[in-house]
């Protein structure tokens, strides 16, 4: 069953972010490559959305580790996979408390 990936605000805009640092500190290349990353991921999440451990921070939600330094969280149900946040995970824990 395919469901449909709806990504928060707050996941876009740090997706945003994340995607223009990226490019200025490191290179195209390197966001060309945590994008294929990325993708993979969430076609993982599509088929699979249980792959992925429930995340301690909130009701059922799950994370998925992108990179090391980024982390994906998400819900899902029959229909569909909401991206609730993504998570660069070199900052205070406390900040994803906010977030969720």
């Amino acid at each position: 069953m395919s469901r449909k990936v709806v990504i928060s605000k707050t996941a876009e805009k740090k997706l945003d972010k994340l995607l223009d640092y990226l490019i200025q500190k490191w290179s195209v290349k390197v966001k060309k490559e945590f994008v294929e990353k990325l993708d993979s991921s969430i076609e993982a999440i599509r088929d699979q959305p249980e792959i992925f451990p429930e995340s301690k921070k909130g009701r059922a939600l799950r994370k998925c580790v992108i990179t090391k330094q980024t982390t994906l969280y998400y819900r899902y149900n029959s229909k569909r996979i909401s991206i609730v946040t993504m998570f660069d995970t070199r900052q205070n824990p406390k900040k994803l408390d906010k977030e969720i």
